[in-house]
């Protein structure tokens, strides 16, 4: 492999974007994409709604079909980066091959943080992050059993409501007062937690599950902080993930908690990048430094990356945007709302089709809709054009949205 070619280390959204927009742009030196999965390169957000419902086999998730690296001469590379020789520009993989770049992008990703109490470690307890995980969940959700989810963020949500709906009985045990409270406001979690319990699902707010309790290998139930004991068969963890940054750190470039870019997503190292879940950038449009876990993040990233490759160069200034669809509902978020002081919302909370818009001061920061598509589409483009309305518009049912964007 020669000099001029580009390595990229992951083959999640980021990865794949970032060798198909290469291609797309003209980019006609080889291209590797390192994929330590023994899958083509696939969706993730079904894993945890659509494809544990068995609406479809593992081919409804790839990005596209071999045929398609095939025709694109995009090497798939399936083994493991473990080391990087910044001096030499050499990869070396889990195998023992070497491969020479010329630029090389890590688009590493995360993975789950896992649970660090007593029997975490037995075969019923599951994790959901991956193709394999969420296809060993779905030969295990059958109707009748009993799961219990430590988690209510999103995945932790989308797994209940998924597993309720194919007649499990589940309960939700969150440490936070409130579901999703890191991500969404109090009249999101409010609204979502009603949904939720009005599908059967118990929810547990404030406490932590303290044990794991198993009869020989076999999970038998759970006991929390507040002394609850909970019969159960299957453990589903979603507590969060954690930046894959030991390749980065190990070749000598700076970490936090991410891979450390500047506003072009490069490195200190200037052969070398880092895009999506992993990468720590620093934000013109917001201040500061970010790290997003969202599939908007990855392929945005990926496609400015490309760009600077083939002769662009631009600085990264993404609008965010993000989604969850649990159960009937499909909640939309743009913007960041960091910092909210205020909270406008409308539309009919009780017809269950709102918005909440979050506001510091006059400002609007982001809005986040449930089933309410035409708010989340508008404040794309308000956001993304850096306008705003005032909170008194967007609490007027009158005040026609458009208006604003012309």
């Amino acid at each position: 492999m020669t000099k001029s070619a580009v390595i990229i280390v992951g083959a999640g959204h980021a990865g794949f974007q970032l060798a198909a927009s290469l291609r797309q742009n003209g980019f006609a030196e080889r291209i590797a994409l390192i994929n330590d999965e023994g899958h083509l390169p696939y969706q993730r957000p079904p894993l945890s709604k659509a494809y544990l419902k068995g609406t479809g086999g593992p081919d409804s998730l790839m990005f596209r079909p071999s045929k398609f690296y095939q025709d694109n001469t995009i090497e798939l590379t399936t083994d493991r980066a473990i080391a990087i020789d910044r001096v030499a520009r050499k990869v070396e993989l889990a195998s023992g091959a070497l491969l020479d770049y010329g630029h090389l992008v890590f688009a590493t990703g995360a993975r789950n943080r896992l649970l660090d109490i007593p029997n975490a470690e037995l075969e019923s307890v599951r994790y959901l992050r991956t193709l394999d995980e969420s296809e060993a969940l779905r030969q295990v959700i059958t109707p009748g059993k009993r799961v219990v989810v430590i988690g209510a963020g999103f995945i932790g949500l989308e797994f209940a409501a998924t597993a309720r709906a194919k007649g499990l009985e589940v309960d939700v045990v969150e440490l936070a007062t409130r579901v999703m409270a890191r991500a969404v406001t109090a009249e999101i979690s409010e609204f979502s937690q009603s949904r939720h319990t009005a599908a059967g699902i118990r929810i547990h707010l404030g406490v932590q599950v303290t044990g794991i309790e198993a009869d020989g290998a076999k999970v038998v139930g759970v006991s929390l902080s507040n002394g609850t004991h909970i019969p159960t068969d299957l453990v589903v963890v979603g507590v969060g993930v954690l930046p894959n940054v030991e390749l980065a750190a190990g070749a000598g470039l700076p970490v936090a908690s991410g891979i450390i870019v500047d506003e072009y997503l490069a490195t200190a190292d200037p052969h070398v990048s880092a895009i999506g879940d992993c990468a720590l950038y620093t934000s013109k449009r917001f201040g500061g430094s970010l790290r997003l876990e969202s599939v908007q993040n990855a392929t945005d990233h990926a496609r400015c990356v490309a760009s600077r490759l083939t002769g662009k160069t631009e600085v990264y200034d993404g609008m965010p945007w993000f989604w969850s669809d649990q159960g009937p509902d499909k909640l939309q978020m743009a913007g960041l709302t960091t910092g909210y002081d205020r909270v406008v919302v409308r539309g009919d909370r009780a017809q269950g089709q709102f918005s909440a818009f979050c506001y510091k001061g006059d400002r609007l920061l982001g809005i986040e809709s449930v089933n309410r598509a035409g708010d989340h589409m508008f404040g794309r483009r308000l956001l993304g054009a850096g306008g705003s309305i005032t909170p008194e518009q967007a609490a007027d049912p009158s005040f026609d949205l458009k208006s604003a964007l012309r």
